[in-house]
């Protein structure tokens, strides 16, 4: 029996073990771990990020088979700056290099894509491959692919505090009017369901400045296993992991996986 024989066969075994019912119709993943893989292995760590692009495609694949609707991942935060100016580069253009290889296979997927952060401080040819990608994928309605970069949880709550004062200040609203609606109306993924699932890999326990007003409710699974190395087989057993939990949103009990929509309108 070959080797990818028994990879199918174990697959085949966990997709038969969910269900289908009960998906998270949207995931958030925090994809850690490129530059570790590729330093263990004794390569530069751009290594790691080329073999992280390549997971991510497959990764895409199975939640829209799998019969997901959201796929949103941390691809650059605002903390990133911080690294080696030939690794912000490099990643910088990785984008560049991605994006016009795949965005026809993306479209033809019926796709949607959208970069949520600040694309300010990105070179012009990126933001103009951006746009273009953004404008031919945004009547696509069979699957979401939110991609999240120069983006951070807190700079996104202090951008939306400072609108709604400004608008307060002028008279636009009124102080008494602002709730948790009309703050969301105002969050950079405005339009998008909060995700269900926050998948983080490598083992860090921790949540890293991603979405966090989105990530109120969302149930967190941690893999120990590094991004380059994350597959189809990983990504069911998360989507099993959280079949398996009964989320309460604060109160006694709920039916597994009740969405919290599905919560407050029974009671």
């Amino acid at each position: 029996m070959t080797l990818e024989k028994v990879i199918d066969d174990k697959i085949a075994d966990l997709l038969m073990k969910i269900d289908k019912q009960k998906l998270p119709k949207h995931i958030a993943i925090i994809m850690d771990g490129n530059g570790r893989w590729a330093s263990r292995k004794g390569l530069p760590r751009s290594f790691g990020h080329k073999q992280g692009v390549s997971v991510l495609k497959k990764i895409l694949k199975s939640a829209k088979n799998l019969g997901c609707k959201v796929l949103t991942v941390y691809a650059f935060s605002t903390e990133n700056w911080t690294r080696p100016t030939k690794e912000v580069n490099f990643l910088i253009n990785l984008f560049s290099e991605v994006l016009k290889n795949e965005i026809k296979e993306i479209h033809e997927e019926s796709i949607k894509i959208k970069f949520v952060g600040d694309l300010t401080p990105f070179p012009k040819n990126l933001k103009e491959i951006i746009s273009s990608s953004e404008s031919l994928t945004k009547n696509n309605n069979k699957f979401s692919f939110n991609v999240c970069v120069n983006y951070g949880g807190r700079q996104e709550i202090v951008k939306v505090a400072k609108e709604l004062a400004l608008k307060s200040s002028t008279g636009e609203i009124n102080p008494s009017e602002i709730n948790e609606e009309l703050f969301n109306s105002e969050l950079l993924t405005r339009g998008i369901k909060d995700p269900e699932l926050l998948i983080r890999t490598s083992g860090e326990k921790r949540i890293s400045n991603f979405l966090l007003w989105q990530l109120a409710y969302s149930e967190i699974y941690i893999s120990d296993v590094l991004w380059p190395e994350f597959n189809e087989h990983e990504f069911l057993k998360a989507i099993i992991d959280y079949q398996s939990r009964t989320r309460r949103f604060g109160g006694i009990e709920s039916l597994p996986n009740e969405s919290l929509e599905d919560s407050q309108s029974s009671s």
